[in-house]
This record gives C-alpha cells, sequence and structure tokens, in this order.
C-alpha cells in the first residue's frame, strides 16, 4: 500500500478511489460497487472498509 492512497481532502474524501476498490476487492463487495456504486453497499460492508483501512494504515505506521 502507498502512503498516496491516504490523503486528507474534504472534496475527495480520506481514501483514494484505488484504495476503496482494492479494500472492496479483499472484502469481496466490489461486484457490488461495480454494479450499483458506492451507494449500493451495506453499511455493514462500509464499516468493515474502514476498519480494514485502519488496520492498514497502523500496519503501515509501524513499520515505519
Amino acid at each position: 500500500m502507498q502512503k498516496e492512497l491516504f490523503q486528507l481532502s474534504r472534496r475527495k474524501g480520506i481514501m483514494s478511489e484505488g484504495l476503496k476498490e482494492e479494500l472492496a476487492k479483499e472484502l469481496g463487495f466490489y461486484d457490488v460497487v461495480q454494479k450499483e456504486g458506492w451507494g449500493g453497499i451495506r453499511a455493514r460492508d462500509a464499516g468493515n472498509m474502514v476498519k480494514l483501512a485502519i488496520e492498514k494504515a497502523q500496519r503501515q505506521m509501524m513499520g515505519q
């Protein structure tokens, strides 16, 4: 995972599209994103995506 995937911007959000897609694929609901967009995912899936992003960011910070 690259540092530029996490960007702090009010307009774009904290996670880049690439990171969100990577996480959705890893969690198994990327097909829903492709068919319905981000608004089509369940709240639980969104929460799991955020949780996984936080875990990855923490692991990245510990490795530095």
